[in-house]
């Protein structure tokens, strides 16, 4: 990239040299608190009844907050968000509502409408919209319906009753454009889309995280209302470490102010501790109780309460401005609206830099909106597993039960951290595997914050003594893919190709600490000591015939196609990180060494024949399967799915120059390549050299290759217009079926939603596509297209009789999914299916939601809705088609 830096990278310089704290406020607010482990003190670790949607606006939370297109400091001191009463709701809209886990008929799902447009690293510039109806909305009618169907039935929707028909709704627009790191300039901009005038209270909130109801803390902070020298009302918010801010209102009439704590008279019908409580501005707004707002103007909490009547295609704007200077002359003066502007053209040139190629003005929106929703997920994240367990001095002991309970043998673990988040609704709480992903097109635009992401969960306050990565809060010693050190490696990569910064001191840090979890799988995942792997679910919850994160109903245990290649995967990232490191301390030439004949061994198992009554390869099928060990006998659990893709997975190849500068290491390959034939022979030709000399490490060989990739790329199995499946199509007319004990376990193929509520629920392995194994399927097919060269073609489709190299497979495997959110030859996006709404409505048909997977055959968004997270790679996938195919 040119040197002539953006202004939003010298943003960004100056919070990496702590210039100017760029990054202290942003995006930081869950979309749903309640629900969550951390909130969760109940006996039987019911997280979703527990602590529910109705009690939210009542009950203090303890280790975060949740709100409306909000922002706080990165220490989730003070908060900023929107609420909204339409006349109509029974409750103010402070938070977004959705279906728990037991509620939906797939699930926990979010049922409200809104979209992340626009955000840049430092946050100095941020867009969010939220469509808010005109009529009540119909909480009652989203539980019941959902209830009622059955697991097999569609979800039901908020579209589905009929609130928007008519265009009977509120656009409500919130953005955010720094002046500095303390000045916050915010504009709300509402629409009225209907065609009759509408009132609306419009409720900018300001409040403190409660933080003084546990501990009994005496620097309670506090805000309060002030007049300014030039007659703005202003609430000024005092905080111990925080300082003062204040937020001037732009033509406020009436300022509410309550406390941020738990109404125990309405919840549990006990005394309250306070006057004032955390729903007296809701109790005021929407219930007319005068006396639930202090009259004095203090507390913890407060709002700002525009009552708008938007006349029919009406907008109307409200200006605020949050900072740490007092006595603004004039907050609200031109220089407001040329900041603004200023901070939205600075956005649009630094999206232009990254990607600053012929792309069309579709694939820049869908890549633009997919980056705004990677860095709105962005979350203030606090969990100490210790004080959760222990519980705190001025609440009740939490029940014994807990001791014996979710997370007990992590005693160690203190988070409080900005994360990425896999979706601020249906997951506010990391995934370790969905991390690693997110971190790749992060890099694209923030690298040290993809970096600290990696870095942090390897350190002591994160991984646990045992060498283990935490995999999510509802199970942190649940096994997810580690993926952690191909994220790495790509990270790093990047940043050294778009910006020119190898940053090896980064490389060695994670690596060094990688070291200790990759002993944790070997110590913990091998089974037999015989380099093949278990690993339990890893993250791909229904994908086989049985429970793999449960004890088997036929005893005995599961060596996975996967769980092995992930190992070998793992090996050679570790490896080629190595490589890396040697270049500039011969130490790590042992250390690759060693990485490399770990992996010469799991190549060999996952590929043997002969030695095991049944082996992970199948030879008459020419497939990869998972292996059944019983006592008396091995069984081949002959499922078609993307487990028997992941071997594809493990590939590296190594430059002529790396061995040339490496003697040690050389010395060490050849050593191999002449007095262990036996394990040679298994693995992928690191003797023969191909394209450029390269030596080619993996487990999957040419023949092999070959024959895996005729099926998935055959439309009748793996290869869906949209994307590959994870399971074969070959099994919607051949279910795969095991008789147990008079019991019958089988795997169907299900393109959707999951028709069983086991192994997981609301993710469905069974058929959908998932882009984060469609995004390393491409990089595997680029990797072997680097070692073969445009010599080694196949069809694709299979039978199509149209021959293409692998560079080619993976640039038309990038279009089919890429093309699942661009408009087609008609104007519809395949992710919207038969959404008539964003087919059409010209309101709607412009925004982008990013779901946690995609239907096997249409392409239909189904899941998680916000899924940026590793769904945002549909933005590395746009960045890649602009450099090479136009």
């Amino acid at each position: 990239m040119s040197k002539n830096l953006t202004q939003e990278e010298i943003r960004l310089e100056a919070a990496l040299t702590h210039k100017a704290h760029w990054r202290r406020w942003g995006p930081y607010l869950s979309d749903r608190q309640w629900g969550t482990v951390r909130e969760d003190y109940s006996y039987n670790g019911t997280a979703w009844d527990y602590f529910t949607h109705d009690q939210a606006r009542s009950r203090a939370y303890r280790w975060g907050e949740d709100g409306l297109l909000g922002i706080c400091d990165n220490h989730q001191r003070l908060c900023f968000a929107i609420a909204l009463w339409n006349g109509e709701d029974s409750i103010l809209k402070e938070r977004l509502f959705g279906l728990t886990g037991t509620e939906g008929n797939h699930g926990e799902d979010v049922k409200e409408y809104y979209f992340y447009l626009d955000n840049t690293p430092t946050h100095s510039y941020m867009k969010a919209l939220y469509k808010y109806p005109h009529q009540a909305f119909p909480y009652s009618q989203l539980v019941t319906e959902n209830q009622q169907r059955s697991r097999k039935e569609i979800e039901f929707e908020l579209l589905d009753t009929g609130i928007f028909d008519g265009n009977k709704y509120f656009d409500v627009f919130v953005e955010y454009a720094k002046n500095n790191a303390e000045d916050i300039l915010i504009q709300i901009t509402v629409v009225n889309r209907g065609a009759e005038a509408k009132k609306l209270h419009l409720l900018p909130t300001l409040w403190f995280r409660n933080t003084w109801c546990w501990h009994g803390d005496t620097n309670k902070p506090v805000l309060q209302e002030v007049i300014t020298d030039n007659g703005f009302h202003t609430i000024v918010a005092f905080h111990e470490t925080l300082g003062k801010r204040w937020l001037y209102c732009q033509q406020a009439k009436e300022l509410l102010f309550t406390e941020n704590e738990t109404n125990h008279q309405r919840l549990f019908n006990t005394p309250n501790t306070s006057i004032y409580v955390k729903d007296g501005i809701n109790n005021y707004i929407v219930n007319g109780q005068k006396s639930a707002v202090n009259p004095d103007k203090v507390g913890t909490k407060a709002s700002v309460n525009y009552v708008l009547t938007v006349g029919a295609g009406e907008t109307k704007v409200i200006k605020l401005r949050l900072c740490d200077v007092p006595n603004l002359t004039n907050p609200f003066n031109q220089e407001f609206d040329v900041i603004f502007s200023q901070r939205q053209r600075e956005a649009d040139e630094f999206y232009h830099r990254i990607t600053p190629f012929n792309l069309s003005e579709d694939m820049r929106n869908v890549q633009r909106q997919a980056f705004a929703g990677m860095l709105w997920s962005k979350q203030y994240y606090h969990y100490i597993i210790e004080d959760w367990l222990k519980g705190d001095t001025h609440t009740p002991t939490p029940p014994p039960e807990r001791q014996n309970g979710r997370n007990k043998e992590w005693f160690h673990l203190y988070n409080e951290d900005i994360l990425s988040m896999p979706d601020k609704w249906e997951y506010p709480w990391f995934a370790a595997w969905d991390l690693a992903f997110h971190t790749i097109p992060l890099a694209m635009i923030d690298t040290d914050f993809a970096k600290y992401q990696l870095d942090v969960l390897t350190r002591e306050w994160y991984m646990h003594p045992n060498g283990q990565i935490p995999a999510y809060e509802w199970a942190f010693s649940d096994v997810n893919p580690p993926v952690h050190a191909w994220a790495t490696w790509r990270v790093y990569k990047i940043e050294q190709k778009m910006y020119g910064r190898a940053d090896r001191q980064f490389l060695e840090r994670v690596f060094q600490k990688l070291m200790l979890n990759f002993t944790w799988w070997v110590n913990r995942k091998d089974n037999q000591g015989n380099n093949v792997f278990q690993g339990g679910f890893l993250g791909l919850d229904n994908i086989g015939v049985f429970d793999r994160s449960a004890a088997l109903p036929t005893g005995g245990h599961i060596d996975q196609s996967d769980g092995t290649s992930w190992m070998g995967m793992y090996c050679l990232n570790m490896l080629a990180i190595s490589l890396e490191l040697a270049k500039t301390n011969p130490v790590y030439e042992d250390i690759a060494s060693k990485f490399f004949e770990h992996f010469l061994y799991i190549a060999d198992a996952m590929n043997k024949i002969g030695e095991m009554e049944a082996s992970l390869w199948d030879e008459a099928d020419g497939f990869y399967y998972d292996v059944l060990h019983l006592p008396e006998r091995q069984i081949t659990l002959k499922v078609r799915s993307i487990v028997g893709l992941i071997p594809l997975f493990a590939i590296e190849t190594i430059e002529p120059d790396t061995l040339k500068m490496l003697p040690g290491f050389k010395k060490r390959l050849e050593w191999f390549i002449k007095n262990r034939p036996d394990l040679r022979q298994n693995v992928a030709c690191m003797e023969t050299q191909g394209v450029g000399a390269r030596r080619l490490l993996a487990i999957v060989p040419g023949d092999k290759l070959r024959s895996i990739l005729q099926k998935m790329l055959d439309e009748s199995e793996f290869f869906s217009p949209y994307g590959v499946r994870a399971l074969s199509r070959f099994h919607a007319e051949h279910p795969y079926t095991f008789d147990v004990n008079g019991c019958q376990f089988r795997v169907d193929y299900e393109p959707a939603e999951s028709s069983s509520s086991l192994f997981g629920g609301n993710s469905n392995w069974r058929g959908p596509i998932w882009f984060p194994v469609n995004f390393l399927l491409i990089e595997s097919l680029q990797k072997f297209h680097y070692y073969l060269g445009d010599d080694f073609q196949l069809e694709c489709p299979t039978g199509s009789g149209k021959m293409m190299n692998l560079w080619e497979v993976a640039a038309e495997l990038s279009q089919r999914l890429t093309s699942i959110f661009l408009k087609d030859a008609v104007g519809k996006r395949p992710v919207y299916g038969g959404t008539q709404k964003f087919q059409n409505d010209p309101h709607w048909q412009e925004l982008i939601l990013f779901y946690e997977y995609f239907h096997g055959d249409n392409g239909a968004g189904i899941g998680a809705s916000h899924q940026t997270g590793w769904t945002g790679l549909v933005a590395k996938l746009i960045q890649q088609f602009g450099e090479y195919e136009v």
